[in-house]
């Protein structure tokens, strides 16, 4: 994002919110998307990564929902706090086996022989 789409946004839309990461939300107040729909934008409060945006704004951004939900509504036992997508990342999600965590998966009944060849 250039340094001159904040200043845009700010000038021709109007801010809807703020969410735990510090990222803005905006509607603008005449532009249209091919739907007919008012647009609607982010100013991310830190890098510009999509994957910042939570659960209760990405349904308001993309108009699943008329407003975003509220932020400070009783959470299930099974949800989970969002996190960003952290591929590429040392807390990325490695699998038993992978080679950078550790390389050694569990043995299996009748484990895998590998071919080799002339045999």
């Amino acid at each position: 994002m250039s340094f001159l789409d904040p200043l845009f946004i700010r000038l021709t839309s109007r801010r809807i919110g703020r969410d735990r990461f510090g990222n803005t939300y905006w509607e603008a107040r005449s532009r249209r998307d091919t739907y007919g729909r008012p647009m609607r934008r982010v100013i991310y409060g830190g890098a510009s990564e999509p994957t910042t945006v939570p659960p209760e704004w990405w349904g308001w951004i993309h108009h699943t929902t008329e407003a975003p939900l509220p932020e400070d509504a009783p959470r299930r036992p099974w949800q989970k706090e969002h996190r960003p997508n952290m591929t590429g990342t040392p807390e990325a999600w490695r699998p038993p086996g992978h080679d950078a965590a550790g390389g050694k998966r569990p043995a299996t009944a009748g484990d895998y022989e590998a071919w080799t060849p002339g045999r």
